[in-house]
């Protein structure tokens, strides 16, 4: 008996526009709490919203990236529901006349492409927060309040938490590359609504679809899915079935938990909002955005295949970051050989940006100091592994490579003359090894290299050594 998960996402994402949707307070990040407000952000009787054309611009270029219809005629719905945090008692959305309708991302999979379809991108603006405090109050910070929104909502055409990672990871992508949002998870600017249920194949029985809120990060957005279909699929077994509900997931426990019972559209009460007149927008406008949009990410990916002749697998990792994508490009700058640029990145950088969880952007090796470090290698000043010592040298204190080399005297030895009293002492004092070599045992060569290495503190050349010892022995 199979199992198929059917998930879709509704994707809030804050805009970068540098005021609100409806007002002319900063939109940013933090600050003292209730300090980014007015009448009109804080729901004040009389206060009239005046939309934000920033904000509309920004989510133009956002359906243009992700391949929607741009409708040019639409308007802004009030939409009613009780939540502390929602200072008016209604949320300004867009209900029936989305900006954006349909779109798509296509994701990797190991054997194939999937095309992964957009229901509609909408404008709206954000809520407060809340805050809860140690004595078990709740606090409401209205900086928030009336920061610019887009929602992307899916059709539920990802089955399984691995490709919604797929997804999410890419819509991220393309969203930095277009500059119209930082995306950070962290800071609430991208939260992520799941919905998921699961379908009996041999039976056709379903559970009713659970909706979990607010995840802000896509490590929990997994845990939640992957908990979640484990559990529709455990009633199925039972015979029972799901209630249609919100949760939430705890990452302490690593579990959902039940928040309200969740509700229709209906229950919303959409109704035009009278205060803000409908938006028209000229062929000309769209057009001009669509012109000025920067390179997007399957772009940039087939121009890295072609002008750096890199692999289809390398370029896809190196342009999944705009910040990642630039670095790489700059670094050669500094040397020009793309793929030995390539297999820097892709090795000691990623995996010590992987190991301390930190983007590329947020460390202390720039282009120049990556391109500089690996000329010295190239040029046999220091070796590969040397090489990969002051590449962490750097990632801890910020020193350029030349810096580190020179002060801690790391400049490789390639005079034979200056190797030959190492090497002859190490085969003095390994005779066993240079027995087996003679029997056939070639792996006993990579002992005395390493021993011979060992001796002169990792500064010989490992190629000449390698070649040092194996005349040696021949000579004896």
């Amino acid at each position: 008996m199979g199992y198929k998960t059917i998930i879709g996402l509704e994707i809030h994402v804050e805009l970068a526009t540098k005021t609100k949707m409806f007002c002319s307070c900063i939109n940013a990040f933090g600050g003292e709490a209730n300090t980014h407000c007015c009448p009109v952000c804080i729901g004040l009787p009389g206060a009239l919203p005046v939309i934000n054309k920033t904000a509309v611009e920004y989510a133009v270029k956002a359906g243009i990236a992700l391949n929607s219809k741009i409708n040019t005629k639409t308007r802004m719905d009030r939409k009613n529901y009780f939540y502390s945090d929602l200072v008016k008692g209604y949320q300004i959305s867009q209900d029936d006349l989305p900006l954006c309708d349909g779109g798509y991302i296509e994701i990797e999979l190991e054997n194939e492409t999937k095309k992964v379809r957009l229901e509609r991108i909408h404008i709206e603006e954000d809520t407060g927060k809340q805050i809860h405090s140690e004595k078990e109050d709740t606090l409401i910070d209205y900086n928030r309040a009336g920061v610019p929104l887009i929602e992307i909502v899916t059709k539920p055409d990802m089955n399984t938490p691995e490709e919604a990672r797929l997804f999410l990871e890419k819509l991220r992508a393309t969203l930095k590359y277009i500059e119209v949002s930082d995306c950070k998870m962290e800071e609430g600017s991208l939260r992520c609504d799941i919905n998921i249920n699961v379908v009996d194949d041999k039976t056709g029985s379903k559970t009713n679809i659970t909706e979990i809120k607010n995840l802000n990060s896509f490590k929990g957005a997994v845990k939640a899915m992957e908990y979640e279909e484990k559990r529709h699929i455990s009633l199925l077994k039972e015979g029972k079935n799901t209630v249609r509900e919100t949760r939430r997931w705890d990452d302490i426990s690593n579990e959902t938990i039940t928040m309200r019972g969740k509700g229709g559209v209906a229950d919303y009460r959409f109704a035009p909002d009278g205060d803000i007149a409908p938006i028209e927008l000229s062929d000309e406008w769209i057009e001009e955005i669509k012109n000025n949009l920067p390179e997007l990410p399957h772009d940039k990916k087939e121009r890295f295949i072609k002008e750096y002749e890199l692999s289809e697998y390398d370029a896809g990792v190196l342009t999944a970051s705009k910040e990642l994508a630039f670095f790489f490009e700059e670094t050669i700058k500094y040397i020009d050989d793309s793929k030995l640029v390539s297999n820097w990145i892709m090795g000691d950088v990623l995996r010590r940006l992987k190991d301390e969880e930190l983007e590329i952007e947020d460390t202390s090796l720039t282009p120049k100091y990556l391109g500089q470090l690996i000329s010295i290698v190239k040029e046999g000043k220091i070796n590969n592994n040397t090489g990969k010592k002051v590449l962490k040298e750097i990632f801890d204190t910020g020193k350029d490579p030349e810096t580190i080399v020179k002060e801690q005297g790391l400049i490789q030895i390639n005079d034979e003359g200056a190797l030959k009293e190492i090497v002859s002492k190490v085969l003095d004092d390994n005779e066993q090894s240079i027995i087996d070599y003679r029997n056939g045992k070639d792996r006993a060569i990579g002992f005395l290299v390493g021993q011979i290495m060992k001796a002169s503190k990792g500064k010989a050349n490992p190629q000449l050594v390698n070649k040092m010892v194996i005349d040696m022995i021949n000579e004896r």
